[in-house]
């Protein structure tokens, strides 16, 4: 109850500051998933991310002491632009330490939204990371800390969208999929819809290469985890915050681990289909849908859309991940036969008429009979793998199959 009474407080701190955003039923999800599907638009938010709730409403709320001594926070990337955008409203001096990894995009926003008000800190390759500095600083210069989830003002100020969603669709929602990262918008929506609509399903939707909200609540205790794939970089930590961690454990009916090649596809397949542009993380709820078809069929779902600040200069990674993930690239090493018309042989022969060399990294061996080759292929359906991989083998071409050795797929292709 004090998490909901701090929300709707949140909500006049808000106002006049950030957008109630959209609520859009989507006909082709609603469609292809016969339900109701809702798409919470928060990629619409002034700061393209629900994170400038939080920062807001933590800031806003600060002594006048505070306030003049300044802040600092740890993000990576749309809660420092919450930050910087609230700095900037308020004309509080903040220091943002954000990962080296950081999109450029997400940096060039901060400093966008901060103007004046805000100093940036790249520095080390991880939240966690950038986390330890930014505390340090903090504890070091007496200023305060702005958590980006672990705090009960941010909570309840992420809490927000909870409010808005029940304010905006008045008929019973059965399930709302929520992304976690650190856990601050899961925790302050699951509180609110535990008291005002208990029986909606509030199910927890996170990378499959950062699962840590899920394996704390499996252990039971909030541990790290000693390494994550950084790549759904707004819901990448390594350890949710202990008061989300309490919350979430509480209140969520089901957690749900996605795979970033799906979130990939996800992406591609919302700029396409519908003209959404979102990062990784805002996609994980509408790629969660697939793994929960069953359990939603004709009922009323919504998904939160968490944020839209995707970096361009990242395109072909998506691609490339959406089409290893779907099947539809592979990665061989080959031995070629050191004669001419190898090459020809294996374009000829091999391939079918609808795939496509897209890599293809030859090192000659003069002293050899064979050199290794490197080749990526695209195929237009991915059964025709097996057909490939046998003909290979029946021309006596050698190889190894890289998309199944990541260790070396890692080194001769990442």
């Amino acid at each position: 109850m004090k998490i909901l009474k701090e929300a709707l407080a949140a909500m006049s701190q808000l106002n006049g500051v950030i957008s109630s955003t959209p609520l859009n039923q989507n006909l082709n999800l609603s469609e292809e998933f016969e339900s109701n599907i809702l798409l919470k638009r928060e990629d619409l938010q002034i700061v393209r991310s629900y994170k400038i709730r939080g920062a807001y409403n933590k800031i806003s709320t600060l002594t006048s002491h505070e306030k003049n001594q300044g802040v600092v926070c740890a993000s990576a990337g749309n809660h420092a632009q919450g930050v910087a955008y609230s700095c900037n409203l308020l004309k509080i001096k903040g220091k943002i330490y954000m990962p080296k990894t950081t999109p450029k995009q997400k940096v060039k926003q901060v400093q966008l939204f901060g103007k004046s008000f805000v100093e940036i800190v790249l520095t080390g390759d991880t939240f966690d990371d950038a986390y330890a500095k930014a505390a340090q600083d903090a504890t070091e210069n007496k200023l305060t800390f702005v958590h980006p989830f672990d705090d009960l003002k941010v909570i309840a100020g992420q809490g927000t969208v909870g409010l808005e969603i029940l304010e905006s669709f008045k008929e019973p929602i059965d399930y709302v999929f929520v992304p976690i990262g650190g856990g601050g918008l899961a925790a302050g929506l699951s509180e609110v819809f535990k008291e005002l609509s208990p029986n909606t399903k509030i199910i927890g939707v996170e990378p499959e290469g950062a699962p840590s909200m899920k394996t704390a609540i499996a252990a039971g205790v909030n541990t790290p985890l000693e390494s994550i794939d950084k790549f759904v970089d707004g819901a990448a930590v390594k350890q949710v915050g202990n008061m989300t961690f309490e919350i979430c454990q509480k209140n969520l009916d089901a957690i749900i681990l996605v795979p970033e090649g799906k979130v990939c596809t996800t992406i591609l397949r919302l700029y396409n289909e519908e003209a959404m542009v979102v990062e990784p993380a805002g996609a994980l709820t509408i790629a969660a849908l697939d793994f929960y078809k069953d359990e939603i069929k004709g009922k009323n779902v919504v998904c939160i859309v968490s944020g839209s600040n995707n970096d361009i200069e990242r395109t072909a990674e998506i691609k490339e991940r959406s089409l290893l993930y779907e099947g539809l690239m592979h990665y061989f090493m080959i031995q070629f036969p050191q004669r001419p018309g190898a090459l020809k042989e294996f374009v000829n022969d091999i391939l079918g008429p609808d795939d496509d060399i897209t890599y293809f990294q030859f090192t000659k061996k003069n002293s050899r009979e064979v050199g290794p080759a490197v080749v990526g292929l695209e195929l237009k359906n991915k059964n025709d793998i097996m057909a490939i991989k046998n003909k290979m083998t029946h021309k006596g071409f050698e190889f190894k199959y890289l998309n199944e050795k990541q260790d070396l797929f890692t080194q001769l292709i990442g």
